[in-house]
């Protein structure tokens, strides 16, 4: 199919790539301002509320170690994974790996020209991941935009061979009905199964048809991932509606997005459970037999949460984070207007046992940084920092930066570290900041949109610990038990798939 290097990259960009786009959400990504914001965005930088453009800050605990800017690929930074000493970071025209062996110098070991929106990527032994949210031409790394209209076009999830790090070998795809927007691994053994999240339906798309109530289940087996096809398609929003059984949104719910799929899954395969963020819906579901994941609770907030993004348990396993992407990540939502309740992560308790188990809202936490009108800011994606009977979490904010909190008491969170650069325009609304912040054997790594891959060294006595739980793979969406599945040489523990 393709495979690219870097000097193949640099001929090949000069043809043209894709243009690329932020998370869409429920909304537009690019709103525009009044003069009178624009106005109060400048008097906040000046008197010194707001830090300056590109200005770096930082609370004490906190260093940043290195910035290494977009090089090849002039997308915009999407997610990361990890494995060994690599990071993985997607970008809408690609995905680039780094060798972070050395926290404060990583280097590039490859860059694979692949446009297709989100190129939300994970990996999973010598298997890389990457989904395509964007209809194409074909499913080729040399495709081009084409309308979901025509039957022809494609998008869905392309596999990568990763066996040699510096090649990374694209070696098979498979379509999915409204593409992928993000995906999340269920490993096995033998096989990696793959939970494919999409939606906004249209009747006008020949391969994205209402009602879009649920998930694409892929079955890849390892040694033949060519053999790669959909399982399943689990409805996960039962109804007589035309859309199913999710939240109906607008007008019933003023401000919520209908449920039309899901955005983004995290599972716990230790546990068995998986968390959706379903755009109107959050829902708790049990994957023991991961070709049918079967729902237990389905909850909704219908005054503060519009888009329901991402969900993070906590390592018991009796805790949801759930993020609200109002705005869509193209907005300035951090400011006194908005509020500390909106655009927020919801922290919900599982109470009960088995299918009994039920998600109960504790509180909700936002950053109090305030940003300027100029900076597009909402909770996104982030992740646990693995501290026994504490429950830490990094997480990204777009250009509210990167955010250390505390989540152990489910009614009073805070924050206990961050980590931000000023706005990229003191004029204009310009889509940046941070799209995922992850901790990895150690240290903070961070996706920025516009900046590029940002290293972060967090020194407190309240995370240290967890420098100490070292792990050789990491995709956020697929939560490892951080004291079992790995022991502090890095080891995995081989008596669990």
């Amino acid at each position: 199919m393709a495979t690219a290097a870097v000097g193949l990259l640099v001929s090949m960009l000069v043809a043209g790539p894709a243009a690329a786009t932020p998370d869409p959400g429920d909304s537009p990504a690019q709103p525009t301002l009044t003069s009178e914001q624009a106005a109060a965005a400048r008097t906040a930088i000046a008197s010194g509320e707001i830090p300056g453009v590109d200005e770096v800050v930082h609370s004490p605990n906190i260093e940043h170690l290195v910035n290494i800017p977009k090089d090849a690929l002039k997308g915009t930074n999407s997610d990361l994974a990890f494995q060994g000493k690599y990071a993985f970071a997607g970008n809408y025209d690609g995905f680039r790996i780094f060798d972070i062996s050395d926290p404060k110098s990583p280097k590039t070991v490859a860059q694979v020209l692949c446009p297709g929106s989100q190129n939300d990527v994970s990996v999973s032994g010598n298997l890389l991941f990457l989904s395509t949210d964007s209809s194409r031409s074909d499913n080729s790394c040399a495709s081009v935009p084409q309308p979901a209209s025509v039957k022809e076009s494609w998008e869905g999830m392309k596999i990568f061979d990763i066996s040699d790090i510096a090649n990374p070998k694209y070696v098979a795809s498979v379509e999915t009905n409204c593409g992928s927007h993000t995906h999340t691994l269920v490993p096995k053994r033998k096989d990696v199964y793959v939970y494919v999240s999409s939606y906004s339906p249209n009747a006008a798309f020949p391969d994205c048809q209402p009602p879009h109530d649920g998930i694409s289940v892929i079955k890849v087996p390892r040694d033949a991932p060519e053999q790669a096809r959909v399982v399943n398609f689990p409805v996960l929003f039962p109804g007589d509606g035309p859309d199913g059984g999710g939240n109906p949104g607008a007008p019933t719910n003023p401000g919520v997005s209908k449920t039309t799929g899901c955005h983004d899954i995290t599972v716990l395969p230790s546990k068995d459970l998986a968390a959706g963020a379903c755009m109107g819906d959050g829902i708790l579901f049990d994957i023991k037999d991961p070709e049918r994941p079967r729902v237990i609770d389905q909850i909704e907030d219908n005054v503060n949460f519009s888009f329901w993004h991402s969900a993070t348990f906590n390592q018991k396993a009796d805790k949801v984070v759930f993020t609200d992407e109002l705005g869509g990540g193209g907005a300035a939502t951090c400011n006194t207007t908005v509020g500390p309740n909106r655009g927020a992560d919801g922290i919900y308790d599982i109470v009960g046992k088995g299918d009994g188990r039920r998600l109960v809202f504790r509180s909700y936490f936002k950053i109090a940084r305030h940003q300027a009108d100029t900076e597009n800011c909402v909770a996104h994606n982030g992740a646990l920092i693995p501290v026994k009977g504490k429950d830490l979490m990094v997480q990204a904010w777009y250009q509210g930066g990167v955010s250390v909190w505390d989540f152990t008491d489910s009614r009073k969170p805070h924050e206990i570290g961050y980590f931000e650069r000023g706005p990229l325009s003191a004029d204009h609304l310009v889509t940046g900041g941070s799209w995922s912040a992850y901790y990895y054997n150690g240290y903070i790594y961070s996706n920025d949109i516009a900046k590029g891959f940002d290293v972060l060294k967090l020194s407190d006595k309240r995370t240290d610990k967890g420098a100490r739980v070292r792990m050789d793979e990491l995709n956020v969406q697929t939560q490892p038990d951080y004291f079992t599945d790995f022991d502090r040489s890095g080891g995995p523990d081989d008596s669990e798939d």
